[in-house]
């Protein structure tokens, strides 16, 4: 049986959990009911405690 993960949520956590889960060898189905990738730290501009550019 292959093995496979489905990751709900296509914020930071969730993103990163697919990018593990894949790198260890299964097959992921990432679902984000938004348009975008990156969850609520896409919506700002900087982030507060490196002030390093989201996007």
């Amino acid at each position: 049986m292959p093995k496979g993960a489905l990751v709900i949520g296509g914020g930071v956590a969730g993103v990163q959990s697919a990018l593990d889960l894949a790198n260890a060898g299964f097959k992921v189905f990432l679902v984000e009911r938004g348009p975008c990738l990156g969850g609520r730290t896409s919506q700002i501009h900087k982030i507060f405690t490196s002030m390093d550019c989201t996007g």
